[in-house]
C-alpha cells in the first residue's frame, strides 16, 4: 500500500436510540480525514439513521455534505417534541449521566414508562404516528439506495420468525430505517411486503456478516454505544432492567464477533484453505465510561444537550482511535478477540 493510497474501511453502527448521538461524533471526525474511505456501512436503529444521513451526504456533496446532513439529522432528532420520547427535559445542562438520572426519577418519566408496561401502542387508535417518520422520510432515497458511494446495509427483526432482514440497495426506504428503529414498547410493527418488522437491534446490532463480502476490505470499524462490561451487579429495579437492554442489544455482536474469532483461529492452523474465508481486522470505538453512566432514559428522551456532548465524547473518542490504532488499519485488528473470549 503507498503513502497516498486512501485506507479502505468498513463502518458497524450499533443502534441505542438518543445514544447514537456518540455516532454523530465519530463520523463528524472520522470524516475529517481525507486517506480514509468508507467502502461499506452496517446500521441498526439509531445506527441505521446515521448511515443513511451519512451516505446520502457523501454522495450529494462529499464530506463536507456527509457532516452537515448528520447535523441536520441530529437537530431534527433533538426536536422531535413526541412525549413518548420527551416526556421530561431539563431546565440546565448537566452532565449526560446528571441529565439520564435526573430522567429516570422524573414523574413524567416514570408514568411514561409504566405506561409501556400497560399500555400498547396499538391502543392509540387513529391517533398513532411514529414520530422518526418526519426525520425518516426526508432522506434523499435516490443517493441512500444508489449503487456508488458506500454499500448500505440496514437490519430489522422480523416478529413472525424471529430472524434478521437485512436490507440493501433499493430495499432502503422510509419503512425500512422505521422498522430497523421500532422499539416494540413504544411503535407499531412496520409492515413491509406482507412480514412485521422491529427493531434490528435483537438480531444484529448491527449486523457484521453483510461486510464480509470479498468487493469490501477487511477492516470492520465498530462504533459501539452499548456497554459490553459493567463491573457492578445491577441491583435497583430500573438498572436491571437498563443491564437486560444492554446484553440483548450486545447479543447478536458478540456472537459474530465470536465466530470471527473462531475462523480466524483455523486461518492461523492452517485449517482453511486459503482464500476460502476471509480474515476481517476489527476495531471499536467506545467510551464504555460514559455509556455506563447512561440509562434507558437517556436513550429515549433526546434532550439537545446531551446529543451535543455525546457528539463531543464521540469525537474525542475517535481522535483516540486513531492516535491509538490508525497504523493498524488496513494491516491487523486492534481488537484482541483471542483476549476478549478467554
Amino acid at each position: 500500500m503507498s503513502d497516498t493510497a486512501p485506507i479502505r474501511i468498513n463502518l458497524a453502527l450499533q443502534g441505542g436510540g438518543a445514544h447514537g448521538a456518540f455516532t454523530w461524533g465519530v463520523l463528524d471526525r472520522l470524516l475529517e480525514e481525507d486517506n480514509i474511505e468508507i467502502a461499506g456501512i452496517s446500521g441498526t436503529s439509531a445506527g441505521a439513521l446515521n448511515g443513511a444521513a451519512l451516505k446520502a451526504g457523501l454522495l450529494e456533496r462529499g464530506r463536507t455534505g456527509a457532516r452537515e446532513n448528520l447535523d441536520w439529522l441530529w437537530r431534527r432528532v433533538g426536536n422531535l417534541g413526541d412525549m413518548r420520547l420527551t416526556a421530561w427535559m431539563a431546565p440546565f445542562t448537566p452532565a449526560p449521566a446528571m441529565v439520564a438520572q435526573a430522567l429516570e426519577y422524573s414523574l413524567p418519566f416514570g408514568l411514561a414508562d409504566a405506561a409501556t408496561r400497560v399500555f400498547s401502542p396499538y391502543m392509540s387508535g387513529p391517533f398513532y404516528r411514529n414520530p422518526l417518520e418526519r426525520v425518516a422520510r426526508r432522506f434523499h432515497y435516490d443517493a441512500v439506495c444508489a449503487d456508488a458511494g458506500p454499500a448500505l446495509f440496514v437490519s430489522a427483526t422480523n416478529v413472525r420468525t424471529g430472524k434478521i432482514r437485512v436490507f440493501t440497495g433499493h430495499e432502503i426506504t422510509t419503512d425500512a430505517i422505521l422498522a430497523s428503529a421500532c422499539l416494540p414498547t413504544l411503535f407499531r410493527a412496520v409492515e413491509i411486503g406482507g412480514e412485521a418488522y422491529w427493531d434490528g437491534g435483537y438480531t444484529g446490532n448491527p449486523a457484521l456478516f453483510p461486510l464480509f463480502d470479498q468487493n469490501l476490505p477487511d477492516d470492520v470499524v465498530i462504533v459501539n454505544i452499548n456497554p459490553l462490561y459493567r463491573p457492578d451487579i445491577p441491583t435497583d429495579p430500573r438498572d436491571i432492567l437498563n443491564r437486560i437492554n444492554e446484553v440483548s442489544f450486545n447479543s447478536s455482536l458478540l456472537r459474530e464477533l465470536r465466530a470471527i474469532e473462531f475462523v480466524q483461529r483455523l486461518i492461523d492452523a492452517d485449517k482453511i484453505e486459503e482464500g476460502a474465508m476471509k480474515r476481517v481486522n476489527v476495531h471499536m470505538i467506545a467510551d464504555d465510561e460514559l455509556m455506563r453512566g447512561l440509562s434507558v432514559a437517556s436513550k429515549l428522551v433526546p434532550v439537545p444537550s446531551v446529543l451535543t456532548d455525546l457528539k463531543a465524547a464521540g469525537r474525542a473518542a475517535c481522535e483516540t482511535f486513531l492516535s491509538e490504532h490508525r497504523t493498524k488499519l488496513g494491516r491487523q485488528s486492534s481488537v484482541d478477540l483471542p483476549a476478549m473470549y478467554s
